[in-house]
């Protein structure tokens, strides 16, 4: 058994924060579901972008689809939806392994829409239709207005990755809005058995930004620490979710439990190990989604050993020491929102004018 195969055991599912065309055929994705006990994979707008800029593998699609559609970003989703139906197809068989409960590939709506609820309901039921694969999850933002357009999803029996999330009283919102979509399915008399949900939380950018005004702070002693704190934290309100009177009542009804997923968990800073943001916050139920590097990094030298519940009041203590410090860490994970919406703009565009570009070549 190697590391991955041991976090598996210890009852964290580990996903694959990538998605292109070579990694499919070449086998490497089906090796590493074969042999890594690989449970799932994600994709967003940045990930889509390097696939489709970085090889030659979209451009006839890119050409045959421009004959019929002149709008890039049609074309765009009508791409990703293919790519992302064989990777479903290539974990259907853990899907069904588990009884629906991994095996999952994740389609981000359009980031342009991170503020827009109705859009996002309605692109969101869309990308859902068309893909039409039940280990399938449509990825919403974590944001204000992307509340109720996760609510609304899950009553329409659409399995949520909600994405983005920086700060734990948003986090407590998402788990309300998860609780409130299935009460609402359950009302319209449907079924909520089958229904899959994670909350994505994101870790590395958190002390990215938080690090630098700790050393002005000259707190030290809290460098690198507040993103695994606060996905400690996370956990303690997800098992706070799963252990209320309310969720019971629905798991009564056959619900599953919406997993915390961490994400951003590849290692910016060189100074900490590259794959510190995966020993420190492994966990049951759970699930991390990592880039290719660090799978390959804990594969050769990680540590697998339960370490989630580990220290959870120290992690409360960091916390309530970087208040203590006059750094608001609410208004930090908010300006991170931000940014994240902002980068995904970014990507996108850059995506869409890649497909712009190789259009005008070939017309």
């Amino acid at each position: 058994m190697n590391p991955l195969n041991k976090v598996r055991n210890l009852g964290q599912s580990i996903w694959l924060d990538l998605l292109d065309r070579e990694i499919m055929r070449s086998g490497k994705l089906q090796s590493l579901i074969d042999n890594d006990d690989l449970r799932g994979l994600t994709s967003n707008p940045a990930i889509f972008e390097k696939a489709i800029s970085g090889s030659s593998d979209y451009d006839k699609d890119i050409v045959e689809l421009s004959k019929t559609e002149n709008d890039s970003s049609a074309i765009f989703f009508n791409m990703a939806i293919s790519d992302i139906q064989k990777a479903a197809d290539l974990f259907k068989p853990v899907y069904d392994k588990t009884n629906g409960e991994d095996g999952f590939v994740s389609l981000e709506v359009s980031p342009y829409l991170a503020r827009d609820t109705e859009e996002t309901i309605s692109q969101a039921k869309d990308l859902w239709k068309r893909v039409d694969r039940k280990n399938v999850m449509i990825k919403i933002p974590g944001t204000k207005e992307g509340l109720i357009a996760i609510r609304e999803c899950l009553r329409a029996g659409i399995n949520i990755n909600v994405t983005l999330l920086f700060g734990l009283p948003r986090y407590k919102e998402i788990t309300e809005a998860f609780m409130s979509g299935l009460e609402d399915r359950l009302s319209d008399g449907n079924s909520i058995g089958n229904i899959a949900s994670v909350a994505s939380f994101f870790l590395s950018r958190i002390d990215v930004m938080i690090d630098p005004m700790l050393k002005e702070k000259g707190a030290e002693n809290l460098y690198g620490k507040i993103a695994i704190s606060s996905s400690k934290q996370a956990y303690q309100i997800y098992l706070e979710m799963i252990n209320s009177d309310r969720f019971k009542k629905l798991k009564e009804k056959g619900a599953k439990p919406q997993r915390v997923l961490y994400a951003s968990t590849g290692t910016k800073d060189p100074t900490f190990s590259d794959v510190v943001y995966v020993e420190s916050i492994i966990g049951k139920d759970t699930v991390n989604t990592l880039p290719i590097e660090t799978i390959d990094a804990f594969r050769d030298h990680g540590n697998a050993a339960e370490t989630l519940t580990q220290n959870a009041d120290e992690a409360k203590k960091a916390l309530e020491e970087l208040k203590e410090k006059g750094i608001d860490l609410d208004k930090i994970t908010q300006k991170l929102e931000d940014e994240g919406i902002e980068k995904f703009n970014d990507a996108y565009d850059k995506l869409l004018k890649s497909i712009d570009d190789q259009k005008n070549k070939k017309s």
